[in-house]
């Protein structure tokens, strides 16, 4: 993989670039899925290539081989550097890139149990497990996964940087699915949306303890049946964990990308509202919210030792006690804030341009407990697992759907309800948050379909979160 690194970077520069970087990626990905008691799918698929990115001229220029010999390479480097000469025929601003030291470094995602050493048949025996306790009355649907993935890379840069990482993700989750009277309700376990995944070995999978949540997740789904709509109005609202960190991963995390911003990124998925002159100024939300982009996290899915050019990873504060203080940035959009990289950098695999993208967007802990805000709510509801979000353009408006609610009266949960909704805006609602949860209650959650840039790259991404109370907010059933 280093030979192939040297290959393209020679080509590169011989050719005429200026600078160059190239990355040779391996990567492996595992799937396996039981549905309805029995095997659904079984996948294990590879991929190789080396991608390689160049500056001629002040302007970019990429391409992606998955030839691995040398004429191979040198082939797709040239190609490289004329397609950057034909995009510096174009009247836009120059790349320049903030400064960044020449790295020879390896990093590997710490892990206790390799994923891939456990046994197809031990990955199997545990669904059905799973599966049989999610066989309640009423259940039509059960579904079990679990995941793995082995991303083996070599960064290298005419610069000097030549750095190998190994990144070990492995994930499981289940969702019992009840119908009946014309309602559809899923119930999922850890989280929605497919299954919960962090960068950590096999033994996350053990301490979710997928068998023993299943009775319980069906049980809730057939109870959703036949559960009264959620109330409606403006009421005080408590987001477990795992919507809160989809709520970070919408409404703070995406507008802090800087791209966004300066508007490299508007097509796929929008801009930000989040303006330079606001940086240190503008109140996001309350002094109990304090958002950082972390990819240092244990466990995180943002987690790594350097990002895609090479800049070590970091924490940032993004919002410190609800004012507003830093991006997500490249070398080539930190330049034109003077500052340096946040080392936010990443690409989806060999084929794809880097991009900015969220490490890990985490909700600091607070001092509260979820028992404790519930205790103080007189009027409310409690809502876990998200079913469904929606967010403009700027990242300004929201309104997202979970799987359940309970409805809080008198400092206790009264009833469950289905089909809740909750709206708002984004510095509105961080300004209403009285109460984050401590750190005994803040966990570490995967997103894995986080999508982003044309061609479209979908990205894992990581967010710690702890149950939140917010004050004043709009509710509805769906």
């Amino acid at each position: 993989m280093r030979d192939r690194a040297a290959t393209a970077l020679d080509a590169a520069v011989a050719a005429g670039a200026a600078y160059a970087d190239c990355r040779v990626v391996e990567r492996t990905v595992q799937s396996v899925t039981i549905r309805n008691g029995r095997v659904n799918n079984v996948s294990e698929l590879e991929d190789a290539g080396t991608g390689i990115r160049v500056l001629v001229d002040g302007a970019w220029g990429f391409c992606g081989t998955q030839r691995d010999d040398p004429a191979g390479l040198e082939e797709a480097a040239r190609l490289a550097v004329r397609i950057a000469r034909a995009s510096a025929r174009t009247p836009v601003a120059r790349v320049r890139l903030a400064q960044a030291p020449a790295v020879t470094a390896t990093y590997v995602t710490p892990v206790s149990i390799d994923p891939f050493s456990v046994t197809l048949d031990r990955k199997i025996d545990l669904l059905l497990a799973a599966d049989a306790a999610m066989d309640v009355a009423g259940i039509t649907t059960r579904v079990g996964s679990l995941g793995a993935v082995r991303h083996h890379q070599i960064f290298a840069s005419t610069e000097g940087s030549c750095i190998e990482q190994t990144i070990i993700e492995t994930g499981g989750g289940l969702d019992a699915t009840a119908t009946g009277d014309g309602e559809v309700q899923t119930r999922s376990f850890p989280n929605s949306f497919g299954r919960q995944q962090l960068a950590a070995g096999w033994e996350i999978v053990e301490e979710m303890d997928l068998p023993g949540n299943g009775t319980r997740i069906a049980e809730e789904a057939v109870a959703l049946l036949s559960a009264d709509p959620c109330p409606s109005g403006r009421m005080t609202l408590i987001l477990d964990a795992t919507q809160a960190a989809l709520q970070v991963h919408e409404s703070c995390g995406h507008p802090t990308e800087l791209d966004r911003v300066l508007g490299f990124e508007a097509a796929y998925a929008g801009t930000s509202f989040l303006m330079p002159d606001m940086l240190g100024r503008f109140r996001y939300g309350s002094e109990q919210v304090t958002i950082t982009a972390d990819a240092t996290s244990p466990g995180g899915l943002g987690t790594f030792g350097y990002d895609d050019e090479g800049v070590a990873a970091q924490r940032t504060l993004l919002i410190d006690r609800g004012i507003f203080t830093g991006y997500l940035s490249s070398r080539e959009t930190a330049s034109q804030v003077d500052a340096p990289s946040g080392g936010t950098v990443r690409a989806e695999s060999w084929n794809r341009l880097p991009l900015i993208r969220m490490t890990n967007i985490n909700l600091e802990p607070g001092t509260s407990s979820l028992e404790e805000m519930i205790a103080t709510t007189e009027h409310g509801v409690y809502l876990e697992t998200n079913r469904s979000w929606s967010i403009d353009d700027r990242r300004l408006n929201f309104q997202f759907g979970t799987q359940a609610g309970w409805e809080i009266r008198d400092g206790r949960r009264v009833r469950l309800v289905r089909n809740p909704l909750y709206s708002g805006n984004t510095p509105e609602f961080w300004n209403s948050c009285d109460a984050v949860a401590g750190r005994a209650e803040w966990r570490m959650y995967g997103v894995i379909n986080c999508g982003k840039g044309q061609p479209g790259q979908v990205m894992h991404v990581g967010h710690g979160a702890a149950p939140c109370r917010f004050r004043n907010v709009a509710v509805r059933p769906a």
